[in-house]
């Protein structure tokens, strides 16, 4: 397994910018397939992005695109969310995700490492 940490929460105004971190300890970090998930007050955990282990491919939710870009260091061990032109409804917690057998894709199924999330808040 892989263990994660994510940072870089917290507040900010509509439009505005954040980016968020993901440290992974563990030897298969590297062969992981990486995501970030995120759940809003009284909704259900979603998809927001997926990056294959050698960041080759990506993936997104179809409401961030263009805004959000995933990212990964592998000699850092980390996987990166950079998020522009945030909206109030993307105020969440922030998961990010790790799928050892390298499949990755939307399905929270498919990811058996999970971090303890970060808060982010989008004030109007």
């Amino acid at each position: 397994q892989v263990q994660l940490v994510e940072s870089g929460g917290g507040l900010v105004q509509a439009g505005g910018s954040l980016r968020l971190s993901c440290a992974a300890s563990g030897r298969t970090f590297s062969a992981s397939s990486m995501a970030w998930f995120r759940q809003a007050p009284g909704k259900e955990r979603e998809f927001v992005a997926d990056i294959s282990w050698s960041g080759g491919r990506r993936s997104y939710r179809d409401s961030v695109k263009g805004r959000f870009t995933i990212s990964r260091d592998n000699a850092k061990n980390t996987v990166y969310l950079q998020m522009n032109s945030l909206k109030p409804e993307e105020t969440a917690v922030y998961y990010c995700a790790a799928d050892v057998l390298g499949r990755g894709g939307w399905r929270e199924s498919e990811y058996d490492s999970w971090g303890q999330g970060t808060q982010v808040t989008v004030s109007s």
